[in-house]
């Protein structure tokens, strides 16, 4: 059972908190178990929302009636955050997820107010007694369209349409140009910041601004297939972000990066059912399955198809990290010293910018 909240219609008072039937630390109950999503985005964005809500969706799937899942869509990172989780606090359900990076603050400011309820917060680093974290290692999958990128780029240019200048997508560009590089070393990536996670049309002006500057690659971190259907139109090769986008560019998307939540919303409702949720912080990808990217477009040829398999590979089984050194900044500094592979920590803080990217 699913039900959208909306915040015309749901005023429970703070009162509520003491009442909520809790779950977990070895307790059990009758009633469904409330679990409450908390979306950047509309669920039909068929981007990143969507495929936060197909989780959603497989885990009513493989719970049934033992749950009852809830969600508001649209939510600005901010101040209307907090309202939105508290909303959800208040109307009783006892595990939630926020799923944008700008929640972070929220999350662990309503969690605090509600301590008996267990909250877990998508691509952020704070965590609480009650607050865990999760992440997928996009930028596996942006160091294996970087490499197709690299062979497949007649100018040696390519276009990134960028939301936020937060690690999680700063680590994406610099993934994806340093693999670009690695094929090209002349290889250049032009980046225009948005500031907004999804906005159709600006997507798409910042695409058919990026080839108007003769990039012949665009790929992207927002969430709407705006830019697939401007490179589809221009004859641009391009990249889809958190969903398969390939139907909004059937000739010149060559494949997506996807993002599959749904094993770890089923794993963390499973720890709650049990009495065992511990805040973690589990960061999977490509090995793990949360990562993946489609077959590739029939346009790609052998060669590139294997090597980019090869990075695909190499990452699954260790033997290939993208960011070990000797990497290079862009404003000609170490970003990374020869023979170094950096731990998670220094990806997780990342802000510079490897060598090619002009931002």
């Amino acid at each position: 059972m699913t039900s959208i909240i909306t915040r015309r219609r749901l005023t429970f008072g703070a009162a509520a908190a003491s009442t909520l039937p809790i779950l977990g630390r070895g307790a059990s109950a009758q009633a469904p178990l409330g679990v409450g999503f908390v979306y950047v985005g509309p669920i039909g964005d068929h981007g990143y929302t969507w495929t936060h809500n197909q989780g959603r969706l497989a885990l009513e799937k493989e719970y049934g009636a033992k749950i009852k899942t809830s969600f508001i869509e649209n939510v600005a990172e901010g101040p209307d955050a907090a309202r939105a989780i508290r909303q959800l606090a208040q109307a009783g359900n006892q595990l939630i997820f926020t799923t944008s990076f700008g929640f972070m603050n929220p999350t662990i400011q309503v969690a605090k107010q509600f301590p008996k309820i267990y909250f877990e917060h998508a691509t952020g680093y704070m965590r609480a007694e009650n607050v865990a974290t999760y992440d997928a290692r996009f930028y596996e999958g942006r160091a294996v369209i970087g490499t197709i990128a690299g062979h497949m780029s007649k100018t040696g240019q390519a276009g990134y349409v960028a939301s936020f200048p937060i690690p999680e997508v700063v680590m994406g560009i610099d993934a994806f140009c340093i693999a670009a590089r690695k094929v090209n070393p002349n290889f250049q990536l032009k980046v225009i910041w948005l500031n907004t996670w999804f906005d159709p049309a600006k997507e798409a002006d910042a695409a058919r601004t990026l080839i108007a500057q003769g990039c012949d690659v665009i790929t992207q971190h927002t969430d709407s297939p705006a830019p697939i259907q401007v490179c589809e139109e221009a004859g641009v090769i391009c990249f889809g972000q958190a969903s398969d986008m390939a139907s909004f560019g059937p000739k010149m998307c060559l494949t997506s990066i996807v993002d599959s939540w749904g094993p770890h919303y089923i794993a963390a409702t499973q720890k709650v059912l049990d009495g065992t949720w511990k805040p973690e912080q589990p960061w999977e990808g490509l090995k793990e399955g949360v990562v993946t990217l489609p077959p590739y477009n029939a346009t790609v040829p052998a060669d590139v198809v294997a090597a980019a398999d090869a990075v695909k590979q190499g990452q699954i089984d260790g033997t290939l990290h993208i960011f070990t050194g000797p990497i290079m900044a862009n404003d000609g500094s170490v970003l990374v010293e020869d023979g170094v592979t950096p731990e998670d920590g220094f990806l997780l803080s990342l802000q510079k910018y490897s060598e090619g990217v002009q931002a």
